[in-house]
């Protein structure tokens, strides 16, 4: 494109030169193709300075107000950085765009198809199981140790297991464990006889017949047998009700009573200064690790395909509930709004670090080669232009005079 401009620009001038002397000898015709080549000419000069001036001195010469980008580019760079964040970054900007692109509708239209929300399930697996590899034992036994643990000291815990505890109570969760208890009692109870008698007869006297002693522990165990079948048997017995009774009053007491208070915190300092605290709890971890990694790791297994079913129903809400929908995108809308008033002077910094780290001559470079064509057809418009408008002057002169 510089050469097609040049060119116009030198044909112009042979046009001026060839016609110059008919101009004055003959007039007519040959003064307008004169006149409008010297028009051309005076319009491809100049818009070739003002092209040029914007990256380099003209022929060299170091005309004031010229070479503006490599002279200015860091300012160049800041103005476009500003420029932006201003009119691309602006909160209004953000929620109008996101607000148009229908991101919950969109998005649910594309889980909802078995397909895609496998292949989401997929990718979340495998960001998932990456992230659990890479935490290190060592690491999670630090925060254990040096952020959990003194964490656990300063809270009270007695209020905390007391409204827990009665919570419990009063939705009869506990009854389950109740039961568990019982049940696991009869059977111990009826397949340890000799275990019972034994630990019984051991607190006989030792002025007692033997046989005696053996009626004795006998028929004790016969009754224990049924007095734990009876409670576990009748829901309305009076041991569950003393039992409710029992946990209410210690709800209430870890609640209110300080004494009960100071010896649920003296427990749980005795628990937290066990040594084998931090290494069972870190087997646990490894092992629940290890079973979770294990798991999204078998495409075929119950998780993977769970995940890919609730990924689709939700993806089905989420394309057809329009209230989900509005809460999805101002979900979405208030993070990229935070996103962008949190980091957004460092995301455009970039552009001006970047230019900054430029050399002014590469800088210049760069650009006009992005932008030169039409920089080109600027001077091409100035030719054909200037062309003209000295065809219009030499008209009104020939008129005037």
């Amino acid at each position: 494109m510089r050469t097609v401009a040049t060119s116009l620009l030198a044909l112009a001038a042979v046009v001026y030169v060839a016609t110059l002397h008919l101009a004055h000898s003959v007039g007519g015709f040959w003064g307008y193709v004169n006149a409008g080549a010297e028009a051309s000419m005076v319009g491809a000069i100049a818009d070739w300075f003002a092209v040029t001036a914007l990256f380099r001195h003209p022929l060299g010469v170091p005309v004031p107000h010229t070479a503006l980008v490599p002279r200015r580019k860091d300012e160049l760079g800041r103005g476009l950085e500003s420029f932006v964040r201003e009119n691309f970054l602006a909160e209004p900007v953000v929620r109008e765009r996101l607000a148009s692109a229908e991101l919950a509708r969109r998005t649910g239209e594309w889980l909802r198809q078995p397909a895609n929300a496998a292949r989401a399930v997929d990718e979340a697996s495998a960001l998932v199981s990456a992230a659990l590899r890479r935490v290190r034992d060592e690491d999670v036994a630090v925060v254990v140790v040096d952020v959990l643990i003194p964490r656990l000291r300063q809270e009270p815990l007695g209020p905390v297991l007391g409204s827990l505890l009665g919570e419990v109570v009063e939705d009869g969760a506990h009854h389950g464990m109740v039961d568990l208890v019982l049940e696991e009692a009869h059977r111990w109870l009826a397949h340890h006889q000799d275990t019972f008698t034994d630990v019984i007869g051991q607190r006989a006297p030792w002025w007692a017949p033997p046989r005696l002693n053996e009626v004795v522990t006998d028929r004790l165990h016969l009754e224990a047998i049924r007095w734990v079948a009876d409670v576990r048997g009748d829901p309305d017995h009076e041991v569950r009700h003393a039992i409710d009774s029992a946990l209410t009053q210690l709800a209430q007491d870890l609640l209110d009573d300080p004494g009960t208070q100071a010896r649920a915190d003296r427990l749980r300092d005795r628990l937290l200064e066990q040594p084998q605290l931090v290494e069972s709890g870190l087997r646990i971890w490894s092992a629940l690790r290890q079973a979770l990694v294990e798991a999204l790791a078998d495409a075929e297994g119950p998780l993977r395909r769970r995940a890919v079913t609730e990924a689709a129903a939700f993806g089905g809400r989420l394309a057809t509930e329009p209230a989900l929908q509005q809460r999805f995108d101002a979900w979405a809308s208030d993070a990229a709004v935070f996103v962008v008033e949190r980091y957004g002077a460092e995301l455009t910094g970039v552009i001006t670090q970047t230019i900054q780290r430029w050399d002014g001559t590469e800088a210049s470079r760069r650009i006009e080669l992005h932008v030169g064509r039409d920089l080109q057809f600027i001077r091409i418009n100035g030719t054909l232009v200037g062309g003209l408008v000295g065809l219009v002057i030499h008209a009104a002169s020939e008129v005037l005079s």
